[in-house]
């Protein structure tokens, strides 16, 4: 059993250091240009925004459609105590952070109460509040022009290199990643899961349904701030155009394509997507109709998503390795046979 458990941990842990060192490895020593680096990496900046709206509207079971915000007050936050008042940038992250989770308590607080289209409607108004707010504080956020981050991790740079913005955010993206899945094998994870499929039959059994909603939705909010406050730093310059509603509109079809639910759906559906609308960029503005296009094909053929509600599994993949090589190695054997057969015949 200890055998087991070890190695369900050991397999996805490999796969993780994997996925994050080879690629810093790679753009260290310029297999992978810069330019590319930088899609990848504002992937996992997405790739986060997508796990804070599956966490909601996937996880938890509440439609949102003002995530964004979240990702703007944690940018804003750390762009302003970091640039402005010369915090320390790590902790001026994790004031942002904390900042979003805190915002998110207060809008769940009043709102949670609500459902459906009742509550997509509060968190589209919630996110459109925050853009005006943002637009109208000059002083402070730069208005409608934005800001530029003058301090960075290391140096006073608007940008940290390709390779420290890779392995800072995607290992803060497979930091949260693992922290949701142990969170969702959790009580207060299958309790949150428990309330999705049935409010009813789980508040009949003792679970406090605004409670675990709550927990999701602050949950939520504190990675849409992991998002803002590593975009921040990493963009060099935002604007209040952050919290539109256009981009949450965008965080909810990395949730959708992926799969309601998946993590990793989410994760890869955030990276395809980042990667493929700068791969049509010759396009120019016509790269925005495969989007629609892309989510009717989706909904049409596999309205689950692509994962649905399962999860991209490393042990599986790993236990089924041997299997696909003696499957290989017979059929190859078959054809090598069938030669000789001919022969004799």
């Amino acid at each position: 059993m200890k055998n087991k458990i070890l190695r369900n941990m050991m397999i996805p842990g490999a796969a993780a250091l994997l996925a994050v060192f080879v690629p810093f490895a790679l753009i260290k020593v310029h297999l992978i240009d810069a330019y590319t680096a930088r899609i990848f990496t504002l992937g996992g900046v997405n790739a986060l925004l997508a796990l804070s709206v599956n966490v909601v509207s996937g996880i938890t079971g509440q439609l949102t459609l003002g995530q964004c915000a979240f990702q703007a007050i944690g940018a804003y936050t750390t762009m302003i105590l970091s640039g402005t008042y010369g915090l320390p940038l790590p902790l001026a992250v994790v004031v942002g952070v904390l900042a979003a989770g805190i915002f998110g308590f207060l809008i769940g607080f009043p709102t949670l109460k609500l459902e459906g289209d009742y509550l997509a409607i509060v968190t589209l108004a919630f996110g459109e509040i925050i853009r005006v707010v943002l637009v109208n504080q000059k002083d402070l956020t730069g208005g409608p022009n934005g800001m530029s981050f003058k301090y960075s991790l290391l140096r006073d740079s608007l940008d940290w290199g390709p390779a420290l913005s890779w392995l800072v955010i995607t290992g803060s993206l497979v930091a949260v990643i693992i922290l949701l899945h142990n969170f969702i094998r959790s009580t207060y994870g299958r309790a949150i899961l428990a309330v999705r499929e049935d409010e009813i039959a789980a508040n009949s059994n003792g679970i406090g349904v605004f409670k675990y909603k709550m927990v999701g939705f602050v949950i939520g909010a504190l990675i849409g701030g992991v998002a803002g406050a590593l975009y921040a730093p990493f963009q060099g310059f935002i604007k209040p155009d952050l919290a539109s509603f256009n981009n949450s509109i965008n965080a909810l079809i990395y949730v959708v394509l992926g799969g309601m639910g998946s993590v990793t759906g989410s994760v890869l559906a955030a990276f395809v997507l980042t990667y493929l609308q700068e791969f049509l960029r010759f396009l120019q503005d016509y790269r925005l109709l495969f989007y629609p296009v892309i989510l009717i094909l989706v909904m049409l053929f596999r309205p689950q998503g692509l994962l649905g509600m399962k999860e991209l599994s490393f042990v599986n993949v790993w236990d089924g390795i041997p299997g696909f090589v003696r499957n290989l190695k017979a059929r190859l054997s078959k054809k090598s046979a069938r030669p000789v057969e001919e022969e004799a015949k």
